[in-house]
């Protein structure tokens, strides 16, 4: 069993909260357009970590970041990239990839809007943690946390950061 720490879009910005979330989890994902090698230094000296990079991400985050990730965590296949869409509009970019052979967890970021849906045709749960950064048009600060046993994804957590 994983207890998996799910976020994206932190453009740059730590919140001192990630810590508080993610301590209890034994690994954390973030979904693109981290912003700066400090975020991901700052993550990983908390837990393992598997990141892509996103569309505003610098060379320096590109170098140790791929665009996307495929991997499998106790029997669950996962896709992680940045820009990935949702079911029925999936981005240009992955389409092909996700139709090619449909993970069975597909996670990606972009758009700032927390979105948890199921892909019925490919049997395949999509999840977008929103954005943990400050910067953007979103509203609030999501990031989410969930655990992989075996073949099953569950005790799925949304949480909202306060911005004080």
């Amino acid at each position: 069993m994983q207890r998996i720490g799910l976020l994206s879009d932190t453009h740059a910005y730590w919140d001192e909260k990630f810590i508080r979330y993610f301590s209890e989890c034994d690994e954390i994902w973030h979904a693109g357009d981290i912003g700066s090698i400090e975020v991901l230094n700052q993550l990983q000296a908390l837990k393992p970590v598997r990141a892509v990079y996103g569309n505003i991400d610098a060379y320096s985050v590109r170098t140790l970041c791929p665009q996307v990730l495929r991997f499998t965590v106790e029997k669950v296949p996962v896709l992680l990239t940045h820009i990935g869409g949702y079911p029925g509009k999936y981005a240009s970019e992955i389409r092909r990839e996700i139709y090619a052979n449909p993970p069975q967890l597909f996670v990606c970021g972009h758009s700032h809007i927390l979105k948890v849906q199921y892909d019925q045709q490919l049997q395949m749960l999509c999840l977008n943690p929103g954005a943990a950064g400050k910067s953007g048009f979103h509203v609030v600060r999501t990031l989410m946390r969930f655990t992989i046993d075996e073949k099953s994804i569950k005790d799925l957590e949304v949480i909202e950061l306060k911005n004080g």
